[in-house]
């Protein structure tokens, strides 16, 4: 069976010709597609023959509210998807002044191993699909009723670890005859992977690009990400000038103030440093409590804020969303899977 919500317009297009069919039907298929229907029975301009033909040759993803949560402070809306395969990923809702903004997941789990996050404490399961990715946004906007107008890909997973699904979804949603969510309104995070910065680069995509850096030296990062291991904290900056020269776009860099381990004056002088010469944007974000972790929130938020700025660094603070609801990366994926584990033992 051919997953066909991940197939493009000109794709379904082409392989509905080979069954016979005329070409506006590629339209009038992937139009309901991208309106969430979850059956071809559905698609009521489609004869019944060829909804049948349909259900022969493709299936259409769709995934279960398995939880939702809903913040009583700000009314963030964090959803744990259940997928076709049992596996379970998180999306968040954030409603802010400019419109609604969804935080997708773009693996099951994750391999990165950022001593800070909940999303990497058991690995990586596999790569979501496109069409998973896509679910995430159109689902939240059904369940919601909220029309979304922002994209995130810095839920559960490393983006650059699954490129090519994640592009062919960035196809999809950016699509006319789907969502239509310009590039311009869709943020990529990247934990530090130079080579998928450089293919960004090359493709020249109108998204902001977001670097989960945290640190600004190497041996601290190195302490907290593992990826520096592989590219460290100089080769990546190297990497984020290149993509600046080549797509003349700003970079948002993601910082998580750590107390104790990031948080200090030189270390926020090091990273005016590394960034003059491009329009970097410092993202300071309060830290989460994170259960397995040692890691506490920074109570120098304000001061390595200042510093920054006293350089001409661009640098805010990230507004907490969702703190009642467990709303960092993971953390509610981590507790049903913790509860599950007790319910088998229990039945054992």
């Amino acid at each position: 069976m051919k997953d066909i919500k991940s197939m493009t317009l000109n794709e379904l297009t082409e392989d509905l010709k080979t069954l016979g069919e005329a070409s506006f039907r590629g339209a009038q298929v992937y139009s309901w597609l991208h309106r969430g229907v979850t059956d071809f029975g559905q698609m009521s301009n489609l004869s019944k023959p060829l909804r049948r033909k349909l259900a022969e040759r493709y299936e259409i993803t769709a995934p279960k509210v398995a939880r939702k949560q809903v913040s009583r402070l700000d009314g963030t809306i964090k959803y744990l998807w259940e997928l076709g395969d049992g596996n379970c990923i998180e999306s968040v809702l954030m409603s802010y002044r400019h419109g609604n903004t969804v935080c997708i997941s773009t693996q099951v789990g994750c391999r990165m191993g950022c001593k800070f996050c909940a999303s990497t404490v058991a690995g990586r399961v596999r790569d979501l699909v496109p069409s998973e990715m896509l679910d995430q946004v159109l689902f939240t906007q059904l369940d919601s009723g909220r029309e979304i107008s922002n994209i995130v890909l810095m839920g559960i997973g490393e983006p650059t670890d699954n490129l090519d699904n994640v592009l062919r979804f960035l196809d999809l949603v950016n699509s006319p005859e789907g969502l239509n969510i310009g590039m311009r309104h869709i943020s990529l995070s990247t934990c530090g992977v130079v080579p998928g910065i450089d293919r960004l680069a090359e493709l020249g995509l109108q998204l902001t690009l977001s670097v989960s850096l945290h640190a600004p030296d190497s041996e601290t990062r190195s302490r907290i990400m593992p990826v520096n291991n592989a590219y460290d904290v100089e080769e990546l900056f190297d990497a984020c000038h290149r993509y600046f020269r080549r797509t003349g776009r700003r970079i948002s860099f993601e910082y998580a103030m750590i107390d104790g381990v990031n948080d200090s004056d030189a270390q926020a002088d090091l990273l005016a440093r590394r960034i003059k010469g491009m329009p970097g944007h410092v993202n300071l974000i309060p830290l989460n409590d994170v259960v397995e972790s040692a890691f506490k929130p920074s109570r120098r938020i304000a001061a390595f804020q200042n510093r920054l700025e006293s350089h001409g660094v661009t640098a805010t603070v990230r507004r907490s969303l969702g703190g009642d609801i467990d709303a960092s990366c993971g953390q509610l994926r981590r507790k049903a899977q913790e509860e599950a584990n007790r319910e088998r033992g229990e039945q054992a």
